[in-house]
Formats: structure tokens, C-alpha cells, sequence
């Protein structure tokens, strides 16, 4: 009985091992993927290297330009992986399907190619993101969610330091929503993410760091040529009291602190070198506003006054709300129209955000680098979608960075119904043409509200409220020479809410 059980099991080995080298030897010469292969659950099997990469293609080209959902109660966001710069190595890709089943001994190989085919093999290929790119993203939504936290600020106003305490609130929980998106990317699942939020107080002022930022030796100004060399007049800046004076100062239970300074200045200014120093207009930008409007004008007005005249020397970053400073009755501001809360209310300050958006169209024309900006919550009246920068006192500010190889100036008029922002400077070697360009991905429709007014007769409707649809849209920078394109780069994906059309129906009859 035991030789019978040998004699069988020998003969069943010699079968296997026969059938194995011919289905080894069948194998290696399929030049194709094996069966049940799936790339993110999408069938790659049987396919030759080319057909693969094409598939592998048109799979990564399906994932590249796709967007991330995120929600949080009403505010809806989206992040186009495109944004973060999303790769994937597809060579390696092809390589690493291309060794199943090719990497072992024949039983490995013969093993593992039966497995894939009765029971399949998802693949998950590597997925790159830029992380950077991904926590400014998500910084940027963070600030614009209700509730933020609002973070403490500051400004020079004459020769005073103004610090805003900041206010508790609350702010995007990021390691946690960066593992959900890296998830989702990699499952594609194409599911809406929740925002995981946490609530937080704003960071304690630090009197060091801010005399750090603020602290200036007096510099006077000059031009030199053969290399042109343009150096601005900077304004000695100090505190007129001891750090430890400030730092009693901030010790007290206040909103707001004044630190104050010492302002020395230069005896050349940057006006004496006249129009030498910024001799060439770099780019220009206008916006149209109602001149009827009195407050809003002298919103307009009073910021425009604060940014004209700035000078931003190369590499440094300039900063809307540090410039034109906290927006209050205080320092003249009017109250007028503004988004807040997803709703039109009156603000002080209303409509300064179409002096940020003006100035945002003419720093991409002039080719620098955008630091911060937002989109309002709706779309503005003023410029197309995806060119709009608002701003926020503590919580959103408009940032730019000088990339350009000398200083630049901002000139800023607000007149007649016009605004104008033109930014001056000298030309470099290379000067590229850009263009905006600007894409609607969804147009979202509104709803009208109908609210019964007894006081009103029957039959009579008065609107309460303009609406208008939300939109979803993508924004490009498209840059040439010569006439030659050079680049088309994303600079946005805004999506803005509708705004629900409010009309008061009378029900009353009449008398």
C-alpha cells in the first residue's frame, strides 16, 4: 500500500513538475501582462509594454486632473491635483507589473501567475504629491472656513506700532486631512472628505520676532550703473521703548497695543532719483466701481492711498493687510457692502477687496510670484472669476513676493470711477508676455426665497436680493517670448457659492 502511495505521489510530482516547465516555458515567451492584473481596479491584463504605458497613460492623465472634494457643514472646497503637483514614475510602473510573474524560480513564477489569474492582483502604484504646495492649499482654505482662528497682527500707522490681539477659533485639523487626501488620491475613490477641524487660540504675540521684522537701519537711496544697481531709500525703524517696556505693554488684557517708534529718515529719498529708478512701466491693471457709492469710494480711496508709493525690494514679500492695516472707523473708513458668513452685510472697511483684486491682476502680469490669495465666497462684480484676491483682517491677506532682479514700485489711484494699479520697475534682460486665462468647470444654479410679507398686497413681489450662481472655474498663467508659449501654469481652483435670490410676496388684500 505505502509503495502504491509512492509510486502515485512520484508519479503526480513528475506531472506537476512537467506541467510546470510547460507552463514556464509557454510563459516566458508572453511578452504581455498576465491575467487579472488591475491598476486602481482597472483591467491591464493582456497587454503588450506599449499598450500598457498608453493605458498607464491615459489612467495617470484621468488622475492628474481630477479634483479632491472637501466639505465643511455649507462651505464646499476643492483641491485639482494638478495644484500639487501630482506624479507618478510611470517606467517604474511598467516595470514593477512586468516583473509579476517573471521574478522567481518556475514554482514561484508558475505560483504566483495562477494565484493572479484565478483570484486578480490590484496594483498601487506610487503616487507623488508635492506637500508644500498641499499644506498652502489647505492654509488657504483653513482661513477662509467661518469661525477661523484669527491670528494677531499688526501695522505701523505714523510712528506707532499697532498689535490686534488675535481671537480663538478654529483651524483645519492638516495632518489628519493630508492622510485623507493621500488616501483618497491613492484609492481614487473619488469620495467627498469631511475637513477635520479642531479649535485652537491664536499664537502669543512675540515681541522679539515682531522688533525682528519691523527693526530697520536708515538707508539712503541710490543708483548705480554698469551693473545697474537700484537701492531704495529705507526709513530707520526701532522701538522708541525698551523690549521689556513693550513687553509689560502686551502683558495687559487689551485688543490692541501700541508699541511707540522711532522713525529716522534718510536725507536722499527714493523721489530725489526721479523716474530713473523705476523707469518702465512693468504692467498695469483697471477695475470700474459706482462713484455713487460714497463709502465704498472712500474705502477705495483711503486703501489706495496706503499701497501707492510702495517700494518691494527683490526677494521680499509684500503684505496687503500689513500695509494698509487694520480697516476701522477709527482710521476713516466707511461702512459698506461685503461678503461675510456667506452673506452680503455691511461692513467698515467694504469693498477694499476690489483694490486687492486690481493690484493681484497687475502683480501676475508683471510676473511675480504670489505668496497668499483667496477667492471671495461669491463672484464679484469687478473682475471675471479666478481673479479676484479678497482679504480679511486677521485671517486672509493678499501676499506677493518680488522675484524680479531689481525693486519694484506700486503706483495706486482710485478717481472717476477707475481704479488703476501700475507697477514700475526696470526691465529685465528677458521679459515674458503673460496672459490670464480663465476656465468655467461648473456653473451652480441659486434659489430664489420667497419670504410673505403681510404689510405687502397680494400679488406684489419686491426683490429683497439679487442672486446669482455660484461658479466652479480654474485659472492660468500662460507665458511667452517672442510670441513663443513658454508655460501654462495653474494659479487657481476657486469655487464660488450661489447667492440665493430674495423676494418679499405680499399676501395681504386689499383694503
Amino acid at each position: 500500500m505505502k509503495i502504491k502511495i509512492i509510486i502515485y505521489s512520484s508519479i503526480s510530482i513528475i506531472i506537476l513538475l512537467i506541467f510546470s516547465t510547460i507552463f514556464a516555458i509557454i510563459n516566458m515567451g508572453n511578452q504581455k501582462t498576465i491575467k487579472g492584473i488591475k491598476i486602481q481596479e482597472k483591467e491591464i491584463s493582456d497587454l503588450t509594454q506599449e499598450e500598457l504605458k498608453n493605458k498607464i497613460e491615459e489612467w495617470k492623465e484621468e488622475l492628474i486632473t481630477r479634483e479632491i472634494k472637501l466639505r465643511y457643514k455649507e462651505n464646499e472646497e476643492r483641491i485639482n491635483l494638478q495644484e500639487i503637483n501630482t506624479k507618478i514614475d510611470i517606467e517604474k510602473a511598467i516595470t514593477d507589473i512586468y516583473k509579476i510573474g517573471r521574478q522567481g524560480n518556475i514554482i514561484q513564477n508558475n505560483y504566483e501567475i495562477i494565484y493572479t489569474m484565478i483570484f486578480g492582483k490590484n496594483i498601487e502604484i506610487q503616487i507623488d504629491i508635492d506637500e508644500n504646495k498641499l499644506d498652502k492649499k489647505i492654509e488657504e482654505i483653513s482661513k477662509k472656513l467661518p469661525g477661523a482662528v484669527e491670528q494677531s497682527n499688526y501695522y505701523i500707522e505714523d510712528t506707532n506700532l499697532i498689535i490686534k490681539k488675535g481671537k480663538e477659533g478654529i483651524e483645519i485639523n492638516k495632518e489628519e486631512l493630508v492622510k485623507k487626501i493621500k488616501q483618497e488620491i491613492q484609492q481614487n475613490s473619488k469620495q467627498e472628505i469631511i475637513i477635520p477641524i479642531k479649535k485652537v487660540k491664536p499664537k502669543e504675540i512675540d515681541i522679539e520676532e515682531i522688533h525682528q521684522e519691523i527693526y530697520k537701519q536708515v538707508q539712503n537711496a541710490y543708483i548705480k550703473k554698469d551693473p545697474i544697481q537700484v537701492q531704495p531709500h529705507i526709513n530707520g525703524v526701532d522701538f522708541a521703548i525698551t523690549k521689556e517696556e513693550a513687553k509689560n505693554i502686551i502683558k495687559e488684557e487689551k485688543e490692541e497695543y501700541i508699541i511707540p517708534l522711532k522713525i529716522t529718515i534718510p536725507e536722499k529719498t527714493i523721489e530725489e532719483l526721479g523716474k530713473e529708478a523705476f523707469p518702465s512701466k512693468l504692467s498695469e491693471f483697471t477695475t470700474m466701481y459706482n462713484i455713487n457709492n460714497t463709502n465704498r469710494s472712500i474705502n477705495l480711496e483711503l486703501a489706495s492711498q496706503k499701497i501707492n508709493g510702495t517700494v518691494i525690494l527683490p526677494n521680499e514679500i509684500f503684505s496687503y493687510n500689513k500695509i494698509v492695516g487694520e480697516r476701522t472707523i477709527k482710521e476713516g473708513y466707511k461702512e459698506s457692502t461685503e461678503y461675510s458668513g456667506g452673506k452680503i452685510v455691511k461692513g467698515v472697511g467694504g469693498g477694499i477687496c476690489q483694490l486687492s483684486s486690481t493690484l493681484y491682476n497687475a502683480v501676475i502680469y508683471a510676473n511675480l510670484e504670489i505668496i497668499n490669495r483667496a477667492n471671495h465666497i461669491f463672484t464679484t462684480s469687478y473682475v471675471e472669476e479666478g481673479r479676484d484676491a479678497t482679504v480679511s483682517w486677521g485671517t486672509i491677506d493678499f501676499q506677493f513676493l518680488n522675484t524680479r532682479t531689481y525693486p519694484i514700485k506700486i503706483v495706486s489711484t482710485v478717481k472717476n470711477g477707475v481704479v488703476k494699479v501700475e507697477i514700475y520697475g526696470i526691465e529685465e534682460e528677458k521679459e515674458y508676455e503673460i496672459s490670464i486665462q480663465t476656465d468655467i468647470i461648473e456653473v451652480i444654479p441659486n434659489t430664489v426665497n420667497y419670504i410673505e410679507d403681510k404689510q405687502l398686497e397680494k400679488g406684489i413681489e419686491i426683490e429683497e436680493q439679487k442672486g446669482f450662481p455660484g461658479v466652479k472655474s480654474v485659472t492660468y498663467k500662460i507665458k511667452k517670448y517672442n510670441g513663443i508659449f513658454i508655460s501654462k501654469e495653474i494659479l487657481s481652483n476657486d469655487s464660488y457659492k450661489p447667492l440665493e435670490k430674495i423676494v418679499r410676496r405680499g399676501v395681504s388684500k386689499r383694503k
